[in-house]
């Protein structure tokens, strides 16, 4: 298996588009949702840094379940349109949220976490699935880390 390491020199779009490829790469003939999901997340946790989080939850029966994922233990299930997550999920959009606790109904799986980027992963237009990352940094994401995250999100799209 190939050494997946970012380049610590990398620009931050060099750096997501090294993610996806190596995503890409890593999922590649793979079926198991779930091994995959497990290896992306890891991949997430070292190639973005200052994370205490990083890793999915599944849209399973209407609410999002705890999929694979780096970090604390984490809730176990969010209701769509609930916290900066189900949120996502209920809009089918991304959710950048510099101050976690000025976000109306936010979830506080982790006193810790002081931003959040959420992703959907889309599949024939429907969410399957939130990319879920979290910072102990105030305003630790901005539009660039947005981008490379959707990117990321739709090369897995259709192996989760």
């Amino acid at each position: 298996m190939n050494n997946f390491l970012p380049d610590p020199d990398a620009s931050k779009r060099d750096l997501y588009i090294s993610l996806a490829e190596s995503a890409e790469a890593i999922t590649d003939g793979e079926r198991d949702a779930i091994a995959n999901m497990a290896n992306v997340a890891a991949l997430l946790w070292q190639f973005v840094p200052h994370l205490n989080w990083a890793g999915f939850y599944r849209v399973i029966e209407g609410e999002l379940v705890l999929g694979p994922f780096m970090g604390k233990p984490a809730c176990i299930r969010i209701a769509f349109g609930s916290g900066v997550c189900g949120t996502a999920a209920a809009r089918g959009t991304t959710q950048l949220v510099p101050d976690v606790h000025a976000f109306p109904g936010h979830i506080a799986c982790d006193s810790e976490s002081r931003s959040e980027l959420v992703v959907p992963v889309l599949r024939e237009g429907k969410v399957i699935a939130v990319i879920d990352l979290d910072s102990p940094i105030h305003a630790r994401f901005d539009l660039e880390d947005a981008a490379g995250v959707e990117a990321l999100a739709r090369v897995i799209a259709s192996r989760i």
